[in-house]
């Protein structure tokens, strides 16, 4: 049996072909994921997610749907945008298709009653996981945008905010990720020749450019959009990473580079350590799973610099299929479902 799980997020949106046996254990998990800007593209959805399904198509027996792709610009309200995406994911199939909610699996017409039970809910899918590893942990799931900081409690999850805004205030979510986040919304000032400069409030540089220079992360990685339309280059990323200050790279050596991109990215670290720290504390748990893009660059560093143990998710999946842990945790929770009927 083969279920298809997807995440739809707002900037790349990731599949997860679980191959099951008679039994419901894993045969063989096929990742795909693909940069898909909802805020723009968001009625081409359909045919992306049949685009990624590719040959696997005739052989699935049920999809499941997460996403978080509900809060871009494109929709005035989350509920319109939960109703929209999970109607255009529901049409795309001919099997059944149920949506991950905070309370478990939903079918279409249980979504439309209460849209905002499945808004943002991916991390529930992807605690189900990090519940098999340990089931006293703090997950910590960092992606190309944000970074989910999940209490698990005898192999449940046990958040204390259920909305992205809650969260913000709980310390669960970071918006703070590998790839999209403006460099701005970390730091306001940076180290040059032995002063700090303050820096420009413009969308000149992202966490990509700063994890590309430092060699975090792979020009293969850098799967968004750059903010300038350019290349991906170190020589690029640095270029984007001057004008934050207003420069360029005829008045800033790569040295000058380097160091600012580190400092940049020990802040970025430091913001999740806080929120991570703060979970830990409250709940009491000092044992850590991170998965995601970032699980090594800045999960693992953050549960150091917290002083946590940590353990990653590829431990339990392959490191490809930790990038997009919600679409995987979202084809088993489907699985389960159907083995239980």
């Amino acid at each position: 049996m083969k279920i298809a799980g997807f995440d739809i997020g707002g900037a790349n949106t990731d599949l997860a072909v679980v191959e099951f046996d008679d039994q419901g254990n894993i045969i063989n998990i096929r990742t795909d994921f693909k940069y898909f800007p909802m805020w723009l593209k968001k009625d081409e959805l359909g045919s992306a997610l049949l685009s990624l399904l590719g040959n696997d198509l005739e052989e699935v027996e049920a999809v499941g749907i997460c996403m978080t792709a509900e809060l871009v610009d494109a929709y005035k309200t989350k509920k319109e945008g939960v109703l929209d995406i999970s109607k255009k994911s529901k049409d795309s199939f001919n099997v059944p298709v149920g949506f991950i909610g905070l309370n478990g699996v939903l079918g279409f017409d249980e979504v439309t009653k209460n849209p905002n039970e499945i808004a943002a809910a991916n991390w529930i899918a992807t605690a189900k996981i990090a519940s098999k590893i340990d089931e006293n942990c703090i997950m910590i799931d960092i992606g190309s945008t944000t970074t989910d900081i999940i209490p698990i409690k005898e192999g449940s999850e046990c958040a204390k905010g259920r909305s992205d805004l809650d969260r913000l205030k709980t310390g669960e979510l970071v918006y703070s990720g590998t790839l999209r986040t403006n460099v701005a919304a970390i730091v306001d000032k940076v180290p040059l020749d032995g002063e700090f400069v303050r820096v420009s409030s413009e969308l000149f540089a992202i966490t990509a450019d700063v994890h590309m220079v430092l060699g975090n992360i792979k020009e293969e990685d850098y799967i968004c959009s750059t903010p300038d339309g350019a290349g991906k280059s170190k020589e690029d990323c640095m270029r984007r990473i001057s004008r934050v200050i207003c420069g360029d790279l005829d008045m800033l050596s790569q040295f000058d580079m380097e160091k600012i991109a580190m400092y940049i990215y020990e802040k970025q670290v430091q913001k999740v350590a806080e929120a991570l720290l703060e979970v830990s504390k409250r709940e009491h748990l000092s044992k850590v799973v991170t998965t995601g893009l970032g699980m090594d660059v800045i999960g693992a560093k953050a549960a150091e610099l917290s002083g946590l143990k940590w353990v990653g998710m590829d431990n339990f999946l392959k490191k490809d299929e930790c990038v997009v842990a919600p679409a995987v945790g979202t084809a088993l929770m489907i699985e389960e479902l159907m083995w239980k009927d």
